[in-house]
């Protein structure tokens, strides 16, 4: 199952094995058979830690969804809840207690919260008058999740919001222990750099906290050579852009959350035999796992869309060939050989199937009967389908804006997606869009844009658009200049001929434009920031490095071309595209860097945008 956290750089299942050790030490302290009531939000994050299978073996017979009401018959003698430390749980669990207390059963109440302990929640419990109806009350230090063998995240859902919006820093307090942790594990990074607000504060925290551990310090020789701390604000742009990597596009069309995606059931479901025509389809929603145990998913997950049909082909090709060896087979050691290659060679057949499907899927929504032309940053395209129509329009608008096209103006595209009562958060994402590549709209502008907005759905969003204001990613011309062009030309943030096919630079994740987080961490790797100063001044937040301090005769000793190794970690959310354009930069021959990517949480421009939306439920309270 986790063989794929083992492969790379870095040996992540060491990080998911501590984190099962724990969860199991906790079960046993509750002795006995067991029911586990989830925090339905908590059960994505846990399975990829933990199977049923494991809980099984600990004596958990029965599990549920946090609910209010009565607790679901179970014959067991320990209740657990597993939460988050959210005062609305609490009140959940105590209605649950008691609704058990009434019915006199002999059960013995456990809480476990995820990632800390929380006094306001125990506060609240025992103003519902139920604290003391709890045997264990324990914390799970669940920081950083391994999600494949170069990726982490603490699937931390509100910290973007948290921190820019609400000046909450207890994301940042669970960034740094979870660094700590990292390092308990792993070895002291030496080189930590940052750029940003929370960067520097999750520095400071783990400066403090490694100096109130002096004593018990690791003797490991350091894995990581550095760690570089990035804020999400220092480059608000990227997530906004459509991605167009294969798992960008997933994510972008069907989302995926905790390595899983949910899809049409209709273009997976077996070909109707005949007589059959009176079936109903499935109507479930398919879902699969995606992640690089899956050998064909780890080749073409970072392909630029433009990529994957010809990879497909090719993979097609020799799977059939291979199939076709079994005619050639004569004696009983080939017929041999070719029937233990029969199961890998099925698995291969099938993941070529599904990923055909998906890319069909896909195709659909973007490049259906299209021929498109890159004509110096515009798209030049003969299409008959209004789905892909769509999608290249907006396209050409975002490419638009990247470039400094039209930025100071009302853009008729999005004047026609508001009149057309487009879904909001599409206009959300392109008005920011414009906004953040212009520096801020003039006040005229920006006003004119909110009222259509509201006009259109509904003054309720009036908060939401406020939160993005405070954000920066709306905002009015203050009489500073754009800085955007300097910015663009100076870390080539624009490539004119981006190669998709065969890329040769991390442009192709977005078809021309190259992300500002990953130019940033590319030029700091070589030739180094100081090359950068302007421009570094230019963007929100400081820019810092800071030295710790090895144990002796922990030096690690570098063996001629072996690469470096420098953990990224994005604070507020990284994209599937930036992670690709990180996994790109690994990959380059002459790049001498290896890269490890951490996040709070992995998002993309739709639910990032929703994260900083209010609900107008949420506004009548």
């Amino acid at each position: 199952m986790s063989a794929h956290l083992s492969y790379g750089r870095v040996n992540l299942n060491i990080l998911r094995e501590a984190a099962r050790k724990e969860l199991r030490e906790f079960l046993d302290k509750c002795g006995g058979s067991k029911a586990i009531v989830w925090d339905e939000y908590l059960t994505g994050p846990f399975g990829l830690i933990a199977q049923y299978s494991l809980l099984k073996e600990h004596e958990v017979e029965k599990m549920f969804t946090l609910k209010g009401g009565r607790l679901p018959a179970a014959d067991v003698k320990n209740i657990i809840f597993f939460v988050r430390p959210r005062l609305e749980l609490m009140d959940i669990i105590a209605e649950n207690v008691i609704s058990e207390d009434k019915m006199h059963s002999p059960r013995d109440f456990h809480m476990l919260f995820v990632p800390r302990r929380s006094m306001l929640c125990e506060q609240r419990l025992k103003e519902q008058g139920v604290l003391g109806s709890f045997i264990n009350i324990d914390e799970y230090i669940l920081d950083l999740i391994p999600y494949d063998g170069d990726l982490l995240s603490m699937e931390s859902e509100g910290a973007f919001r948290e921190c820019y919006l609400e000046s909450d820093q207890t994301s940042l307090y669970h960034t740094a222990k979870g660094l700590m942790t990292l390092q308990a594990l792993y070895g002291t990074i030496p080189q930590i750099f940052g750029k940003g607000e929370c960067a520097r504060h999750v520095a400071n925290m783990m400066l403090r906290m490694k100096r109130e551990f002096a004593g018990s310090q690791t003797q490991i020789l350091p894995v990581f050579d550095s760690l570089l701390l990035l804020d999400r604000n220092v480059d608000l742009l990227t997530p906004l852009a459509t991605q167009l990597t294969y798992e960008g596009l997933i994510d972008e069309v069907y989302g995926i959350t905790n390595g899983y995606v949910k899809l049409p059931p209709e273009k997976f479901s077996a070909q109707k035999k005949q007589g059959e025509a009176g079936k109903d389809l499935p109507t479930e929603p398919k879902k699969m796992q995606l992640n690089s145990a899956e050998e064909l998913y780890a080749e073409i997950r970072d392909k630029n869309f433009n990529g994957v049909g010809a990879a497909l082909s090719k993979k097609a090709k020799i799977i059939s060939a291979a199939f076709e060896e079994r005619h050639s087979a004569k004696t009983v050691g080939e017929i041999k050989q070719f029937v233990s290659q029969l199961p890998h060679m099925q698995a291969a057949r099938s993941s070529l199937a599904n990923h055909t499907s998906i890319a069909e899927l896909i195709k659909d929504i973007t490049i259906r009967r299209l021929l498109v032309l890159c004509n110096r940053g515009k798209w030049i395209f003969s299409l008959s389908d209004t789905a892909s129509e769509a999608f290249f329009d907006n396209l050409t608008v975002e490419q638009e804006f990247m470039t400094g096209v039209d930025t100071d103006k009302v853009n008729t595209y999005i004047e026609d997606c508001i009149a057309q009562k487009d879904p909001l958060i599409k206009i959300l994402r392109l008005v920011c869009m414009q906004s953040v590549c212009n520096n801020g709209l003039k006040q005229k502008l920006l006003d004119y844009y909110k009222r259509e907005i509201l006009q259109t759905y509904g003054y309720e969003h009036m908060l939401t658009l406020n939160n993005l204001e405070k954000t920066g990613l709306l905002k009015p011309q203050t009489g500073t200049r754009n800085n955007y062009p300097t910015i663009r030309k100076t870390l080539k943030l624009w490539m004119e001929d981006a190669n998709e096919q065969n890329p040769n630079d991390i442009s192709y994740v977005y078809s021309g434009y190259a992300p500002l987080s990953i130019r940033l961490t590319q030029v700091l790797a070589r030739p180094g920031w100081r090359s950068i100063e302007e421009v570094l001044k230019m963007l929100p937040g400081p820019h810092f490095e800071e030295r710790q301090q090895l144990p002796a005769g922990l030096h690690k000793k570098r063996q001629q071309g072996e690469n470096r190794t420098t953990l990224v970690f994005f604070l507020g959310g990284v994209t599937y595209a930036e992670i690709a354009a990180l996994r790109f930069l690994s990959q380059m021959e002459d790049g001498g860097t290896e890269y490890i990517i951490a996040t709070t949480k992995l998002i993309n421009g739709t639910s990032w945008i929703k994260s900083l939306m209010d609900r107008p439920e949420a506004q009548a309270s």
